[in-house]
């Protein structure tokens, strides 16, 4: 058996190992990269409509104290900490103006459906949903605007104690540590909520339980990671780079998110499904023993692509080619 061999069979009897290898390997067979980058394009072109509406109604709400409207203005912003003061320099002027609310509006719904239609295409393919078992077009979109209502109250809220937890002057340090769990835990309901009401399939809160925590904390360190930069790196970026560090950190920061939100699926699928251990050489090689846990995932692939009720998949596996000897 040559180094190849070893590290197979290790990966194989350790789960610690064999468990996130079949993890990747899942997000490559499921283009996870293509996935990803849908809900990047649709978050990054939701992101500045969304806040112009919200600094909009700002300026209708809270006409007669600027002062308010910076506060409140510079708390929302602070869930986008590699960019957050420099988006607020841009569309600060946009206060009040009732062209930019309608824009804010049309613009904003546009995106955040399509965020969401990126999320369930991706979940609905990661749990091999057949085509003809998903929601139609119409009924897609009203499940996605009840996750729209539900998401973003409870973001509003996570916003709001991660200000909190932030907060180095205005409050103690229990406050600030007991802020950051409450967040955390809300979006760990947050995501086990978009698990389960975009997947074309039952779930249960079990089966979506470690994905979402994962998300969560994930979500979360991309928020300290993003304030770290900010205070540490980027502080003097905006006067150099200008619209071009803008962009580039919003795609950065959004895509990081996509990813962790598409891994974290994987993980509950992997999990639910004993997707693992997989074969080595299995994305490689054809020449390869495929387990019982390589032969699930490519026949769900194939599953996954029925267009009809009454249309059969059948997958068979034939023994993998030998070379010949010389």
């Amino acid at each position: 058996m040559g180094m190849v061999g070893r590290l197979d069979a290790f990966q194989r009897r350790h789960r610690w190992a064999g468990f996130p290898l079949a993890v990747v390997y899942k997000f490559v067979d499921d283009q996870g990269t293509y996935l990803t980058a849908m809900i990047t394009y649709y978050g990054f072109v939701s992101l500045f409509p969304l806040l112009l509406l919200f600094v909009t109604v700002l300026g209708f709400v809270l006409e007669g104290n600027p002062g308010l409207q910076d506060r409140v203005l510079e708390s929302a912003l602070a869930q986008f900490p590699v960019i957050g003061d420099q988006i607020g320099d841009n569309i600060g002027s946009f206060r009040g103006s009732r062209l930019a609310l309608a824009a804010g509006v049309v613009g904003s719904v546009y995106g955040a459906l399509g965020v969401v239609q990126a999320a369930q295409n991706a979940l609905n393919k990661m749990w091999g949903v057949p085509r003809n078992s998903r929601p139609n077009p119409i009924f897609a979109r009203v499940r996605s605007l009840a996750l729209l209502a539900v998401g973003g109250t409870v973001i509003l809220g996570t916003a709001l104690l991660s200000q909190v937890g932030t907060a180095d002057d205005d409050f103690g340090a229990g406050v600030r540590a007991a802020a950051i769990v409450a967040a955390i835990a809300l979006n760990v309901v947050l995501f086990t909520v978009t698990f389960r009401m975009l997947t074309a399939r039952p779930l249960t809160i079990a089966q979506v339980r470690t994905g979402a925590i994962v998300a969560a904390l994930v979500w979360q360190l991309l928020q300290w990671s993003g304030t770290f930069l900010l205070g540490n790196w980027l502080k003097g970026a905006s006067a150099t780079y200008g619209m071009f560090g803008i962009v580039l950190g919003l795609l950065a920061w959004i895509y990081l998110g996509a990813v962790a939100f598409v891994l974290s699926a994987e993980i509950n699928v992997v999990r639910e499904r004993r997707m693992w251990p997989r074969s080595l050489l299995t994305p490689f090689t054809d020449n390869v023993e495929l387990t019982s846990a390589d032969r699930r995932a490519y026949t769900s692939y194939a599953e996954t692509e029925r267009h009809k009720g009454f249309e059969n998949v059948d997958v068979d596996f034939d023994p993998p080619p030998r070379d010949d000897p010389d």
